[in-house]
């Protein structure tokens, strides 16, 4: 197991299997990224730089997706969300839809490739 898997493995479920869902996202949207850590979290890197990073805090999950051009892209799409700066909270009951957690990555993916 490489950083991000070794950093959920001790988490409770759901929360371990709603984080690896995000990460699986940016697996298969990003093959190419490799494991490591950004800004203290588990985050895979492209070209050296988190497409997102994830955190289980103590009431909720996270997605940071190190963008305010990400956030702003795809905050019209979360009603009923709470969207504090520079990050997507969500809880088990409530995740990220799949579609917006996939424009999250793509649009990261973008910014780091050009």
């Amino acid at each position: 197991m490489g950083t991000v898997d070794d950093s959920l493995a001790d988490l409770p479920e759901p929360d371990r299997g709603c984080l690896l869902r995000v990460v699986d996202t940016v697996r298969t949207l990003v093959p190419e990224a490799v494991e490591g850590m950004s800004y203290g979290m588990p985050a895979l890197k492209l070209e050296g730089r988190p497409p997102l990073g994830v955190v289980a805090a103590a009431k909720h999950l996270s997605v940071f997706p190190f963008s305010p051009a990400v956030i702003d892209a795809v905050a019209h799409r979360l009603e009923g969300y709470s969207l504090p700066k520079g990050t997507f909270p969500f809880t088990p009951e409530h995740p990220l839809p799949d579609d917006v957690l996939e424009d999250i990555v793509r649009l990261r993916r973008a910014e780091i490739q050009k």
